[in-house]
């Protein structure tokens, strides 16, 4: 099925002198109705999603709950004190976290087609409200290949470097099969190279954070990822994405201890309710812990995702915009 595009056109008069957070709030007040309605089906399908997939994940993790709790009885019957060993379950989580965190891309990526083929279809006569509904989510499936594949960049090399660094200077230490002598600059070398992987990642991070807007202005996934490294590592542009990122970041954490905070009293709710219909009070003080952090979650998906993907779609615009002003005007001279 060929892909419709929606033209990028010049912004109204006046609005390219705009600052990138003017622009990003006169895109959302205009367009405010119909991205409210495409975060909210977006949200709303990825909660229904994750409470399915924390259902299936603690009907996985059930015996774990019901090793617990027999072993509390019997340590209570034994008046010894009992410490209940998380281990399992630590496993569990870690094994469906992937899942959950393809989940959180796919809905990031829905938004940010919206979001983006919003900022595209703005025009100077105002004539065009939103786009249609079957071109808003017209480049869903490129923008997911490009967080696929942005993922498949960044986290690889902290993971891998951590995992190395635990094989020299885990669990051997102080013993026959010790690799590294504790206090040499090579085990201080290899302690610290998780932190400068971290680092890495994150520089990766950065200058692949315009990708999946290019994706969604009709660029295929692999172009995206080189013109946002190409955009990134410039004059100006570094400088722009950092100061985009960060306050976007602060804001998300801040919105997510709010949100959380806000929703501490479902905690009790939610394990009274569960431990009386289950008996498990492992059970339930574990889906008690998660209940407000999912609340915080989709909170601040629903109040964050449409700033930051339409702020970096207008950066995105930008930067690309002037590349290829001056490329035109380097022709011309």
């Amino acid at each position: 099925m060929p892909t419709q595009h929606i033209p990028t056109v010049s912004p109204p008069s006046g609005e390219g002198r705009r600052g990138l957070a003017a622009m990003t709030c006169a895109v959302l007040w205009r367009h405010r109705r119909f991205l409210a309605r495409a975060t909210i089906r977006v949200v709303a399908l990825y909660a229904l999603a994750g409470t399915l997939m924390t259902a299936a994940v603690f009907a996985l993790a059930w015996p774990c709950f019901t090793r617990m709790r027999d072993q509390r009885v019997w340590y209570q019957q034994n008046e010894e004190p009992y410490l209940h060993d998380h281990t399992d379950l630590a496993l569990v989580a870690l094994a469906a976290l992937p899942l959950f965190l393809l989940l959180l891309g796919i809905g990031s990526a829905a938004v940010q087609t919206v979001c983006s083929r919003v900022v595209a279809a703005v025009s100077s006569d105002s004539s065009q409200d939103e786009p249609p509904p079957g071109v808003a989510f017209a480049r869903l499936r490129p923008v997911l290949a490009v967080y696929a594949l942005r993922g498949l960049i960044v986290w690889p090399l902290p993971l891998l470097t951590e995992e190395f660094a635990h094989s020299l200077t885990g669990y051997q230490l102080d013993t026959d099969e010790q690799v590294l002598e504790r206090g040499s600059w090579l085990f201080t070398c290899v302690t610290a190279s998780p932190a400068v992987a971290v680092f890495v990642a994150v520089l990766l991070r950065l200058a692949l954070s315009l990708a999946p807007a290019c994706a969604a202005a009709d660029v295929a996934p692999v172009a995206a990822l080189r013109r946002s490294w190409s955009l990134t590592w410039t004059r100006f542009g570094a400088v722009r994405v950092v100061a985009l990122a960060l306050p976007l970041a602060a804001l998300t954490a801040g919105v997510v201890r709010l949100v959380v905070q806000v929703a501490l009293p479902l905690r009790p709710l939610v394990r009274g309710l569960l431990e009386a219909a289950t008996g498990n009070s492992f059970a339930a003080y574990y889906a008690g812990i998660l209940a407000p952090v999912i609340v915080g979650i989709l909170a601040t998906a629903a109040v964050i995702l449409p700033i930051a993907c339409t702020a970096f779609a207008i950066l995105h615009q930008r930067l690309w915009s002037s590349r290829t002003a001056s490329r035109g005007v380097a022709a011309t001279a």
